[in-house]
């Protein structure tokens, strides 16, 4: 008979895993979850497994910061391979149009204004995204013609850092829901040579960047090396505004009562902030006519 799994304990917090290429964003979690023995865990943005670098994973209560980790602003450093389309705008795919045209500097730098801002982008057929409840990959992987609606997506900056011949490198700053392949497939077209994603690194996702990270081989086998790589729950709202309260407020707030702000530092009406006791995050509320109304609260000792 094999052993009886061990009970699993609550574990609260932020790993931000810097992920290999080849692995999953499910066995990510799975791994983490097992390595810490936790009850709840899941990750804030998914990342191709062709894909390397920041995949946030939460455990317990950071589950419940994970939409502001998602919302924030995203970072990649991506390389694009001129000449080539695939179905699924990077090296997994087949060739579904091939070109002899290849860019030069002045050509690239020319065409990335048109990339920057909001802009319309049409997803990769091969997403995550849900058409009539099935995800856009598996319809398509069933052969199924799909046609994706295009959509509103905020690209902040995108730069040539590097090139040659045949590819180019670049950087991005973009917002959530962005498909950087698809910036690539995209880039490729208005250029005249076409394009294809041969290499991704995300390299920030809201508050979290590569020096917060632990890269997965690091961890691996070792639960003592993932316990020290734990950020706080409250790492996982840094961009947002903090109200500090007083044990009184707290034991409010936990109650889902609203706390009125006192005071010239009392953060403005219009967007999510989040209230912490003695160094512990209590809620995330909104602030509503001078009172603090909570819509999320947490449960750790304070």
């Amino acid at each position: 008979m094999s052993a009886p799994r061990k009970n699993r304990v609550d574990v609260h917090g932020w790993i931000v895993l810097d992920k290999p290429v080849g692995m999953t964003s499910t066995h990510a979690v799975a791994a983490l979850r097992r390595l810490l023995n936790a009850k709840k865990a899941g990750h804030a943005g998914t990342l191709d497994p062709l894909a390397s670098g920041i995949l946030p994973l939460a455990f317990g209560e950071a589950t419940k910061t994970v939409p502001y980790v998602v919302d924030g602003k995203k970072a990649y450093t991506f390389t694009v391979s001129w000449g080539v389309e695939t179905d699924t705008d990077d090296t997994e795919g087949r060739a579904v149009a091939t070109s002899d045209e290849r860019p030069t500097r002045a050509q690239i730098e020319a065409a990335l204004p048109r990339f920057i801002g909001v802009i319309s982008q049409v997803p990769p057929r091969y997403s995550a995204i849900k058409i009539d409840g099935e995800r856009a990959y598996d319809l398509a992987r069933d052969g199924e013609e799909i046609e994706m609606t295009p959509r509103e997506v905020e690209i902040y900056a995108l730069r040539l850092v590097g090139m040659d011949q045949d590819s180019a490198t670049f950087e991005a700053e973009c917002g959530k829901g962005t498909y950087v392949r698809a910036i690539a497939r995209d880039l490729g077209r208005v250029l005249g040579c076409l394009g294809h994603v041969t290499a991704l690194r995300r390299t920030r996702v809201g508050p979290f960047t590569l020096e917060d990270s632990t890269p997965w081989a690091a961890m691996a086998d070792k639960p003592e090396v993932a316990q020290e790589a734990l950020i706080s729950v409250e790492g996982g709202l840094t961009e947002l505004p903090c109200v500090v309260l007083s044990r009184d407020g707290a034991a409010r707030l936990r109650r889902g009562q609203s706390v009125i702000l006192r005071g010239r530092d009392a953060p403005a009406e219009g967007g999510p902030v989040y209230a912490a006791c003695g160094g512990v995050v209590i809620a995330v509320g909104m602030v509503e006519r001078g009172e603090l109304v909570p819509t999320r609260v947490f449960n750790l000792p304070y």
